[in-house]
């Protein structure tokens, strides 16, 4: 998949193509419906699926005190696009010109003249332009126009702030089926108290580089992606009250990982599945314990 930030230096040599507009926030199975049905509308008309999104929450622009917290990195969403077989995803900075741009305008010299629209597929409660001018009903009196309707799972319509709200009390089985994949999160390895290594369980330290939501305080199993491979790993996320945490950590223990130090990477955990709260121990020697029995149920569940 071909990937342009923003469409000023975009050769668009295709005669038509199919486009799809979003969001797209954690591109869950709602969005993903979205983009599978303009791949599919594209291949019957022989034509390049373009995804056009943004690259932040338009309420970053439009009402900073109430822009929620990523749900997934560009990286993953843009990855996702892929898969679901996009040819091209335009990623348009969502800045205070575009927020002020009219839907006219932004049809006539962004999806026609530019990216050469034939066809365009957006959600059911999709709008774009100043004003949220652009609604599906204003597109289909000016170019064909599919509208997907909502995604829903046990009668229960799929939405990201739903999503948020699993992630955010502990409650990643929800989360993940809604999502269609884990949940996961992005990071680099820092150097920490390196108490781990005392108790026989060096864990990685993460740093993250965007304001991505947190699953609640607890341990986790999950797995672990590295410049060496996939891990298992037990991953725990809170205050660390019996070594006396000043600060929310997230920390993880790869099972069976051999490789060299890690400082400096790049990883990304999967979370699958919550295995308890976050506790306080009498002693190291218990906490210790608590560590043998959570690495052997993520042994057993990942």
């Amino acid at each position: 998949m071909q990937v342009h930030f923003g469409v000023e230096l975009l050769r668009a040599e295709w005669l038509g193509a199919v486009v799809c507009i979003g969001t797209f926030d954690g591109v869950h199975l709602g969005h993903q419906e979205v983009v599978r049905t303009a791949v599919s509308r594209a291949a019957e008309l022989e034509q390049p699926c373009i995804v056009v999104t943004f690259d932040r929450h338009p309420a970053a622009v439009l009402n900073p005190a109430k822009l929620p917290k990523a749900i997934a990195s560009l990286e993953e969403n843009l990855v996702i696009f892929e898969k679901l077989g996009a040819a091209v995803t335009i990623v348009l900075p969502f800045d205070k010109a575009l927020s002020e741009t009219h839907a006219e305008d932004f049809f006539s010299n962004i999806l026609v003249k530019k990216l050469k629209a034939d066809s365009v597929v957006v959600g059911h409660d999709f709008a774009f332009g100043k004003g949220r001018e652009g609604t599906p009903e204003w597109l289909e009196k000016r170019i064909e126009t599919v509208i997907v309707p909502a995604y829903e799972i046990d009668g229960k319509r799929v939405s990201s702030s739903d999503i948020r709200r699993a992630i955010e009390s502990g409650r990643l089985d929800e989360a993940s089926r809604w999502l269609g994949r884990p949940f996961e999160l992005p990071g680099v390895v820092v150097p920490g108290q390196r108490l781990g290594r005392q108790l026989g369980y060096p864990t990685l330290n993460l740093a993250r580089s965007f304001d991505q939501i947190i699953p609640a305080d607890g341990i986790y199993a999950g797995r672990c992606v590295t410049r060496f491979g996939d891990y298992k790993a037990a991953i725990s996320i809170g205050f660390r009250p019996a070594v006396q945490g000043k600060a929310r950590t997230i920390e993880a223990y790869l099972l069976d990982y051999t490789g060299e130090d890690l400082y400096g990477s790049a990883v990304l955990l999967r979370f699958h599945l919550r295995l308890r709260d976050e506790m306080n121990f009498p002693t190291l020697d218990a906490l210790k314990d608590q560590i043998a029995v959570d690495v052997k149920e993520v042994a057993a569940s990942v």
